[in-house]
């Protein structure tokens, strides 16, 4: 937690730098807090940090696309040459980022994240999938996840001006 809560004042630190006056003081705070509230509810005080890590990503301002290959990147495993993303990988990206709609009481069921993994895995002959099977899988909007590209468009749509008037 103390990694984590240190590693979340660097970052917002960075972010007033960067753009002041637009980063509460206390966002450092509230997101180690939500980050409690979703992945420590039985208060051991230990959140694992690819946890967190997913969380934030989820979060950022960033595109769909840079989100989707940076789940890929803390959740693969590598495999001699390349890196792949096995059904357990998967299992705990999507448990990991499940817990963000359901502390607003939005999650789904295990069932859901085991229809997502098959959906993924459909067709596949490897016990494991590449990059792109995994990216073309997630812009196909699996119901699972189907909270984060309408978070995303609701996000981008907040900067969109219209030099309209009406009457």
């Amino acid at each position: 937690m103390q990694q984590i809560s240190r590693m979340l004042m660097k970052l917002f630190q960075r972010a007033r730098l960067e753009k002041p006056g637009q980063v509460d003081p206390r966002a450092a705070e509230f997101t180690l807090g939500l980050l409690i509230a979703m992945y420590d509810r039985s208060g051991t005080g230990y959140v694992k940090t690819r946890s967190a890590a997913a969380a934030l990503i989820s979060l950022s301002g960033d595109t769909l696309l840079a989100k989707y290959r940076a789940f890929f990147q803390f959740y693969a495993v590598p495999d001699g040459k390349e890196t792949l993303i096995t059904p357990s990988a998967l299992r705990s990206l999507l448990t990991d980022l499940n817990q963000i709609p359901a502390i607003v009481g939005e999650g789904c069921t295990l069932s859901c994240v085991e229809i997502a993994i098959h959906d993924c895995f459909h067709g596949v002959l490897n016990a494991a999938i590449v990059e792109e099977k995994f990216l073309s899988w997630l812009r196909s909007e699996p119901a699972v996840l189907l909270w984060l590209p309408t978070c995303y468009r609701l996000s981008a749509t907040e900067m969109l001006s219209h030099q309209a008037r009406c009457r």
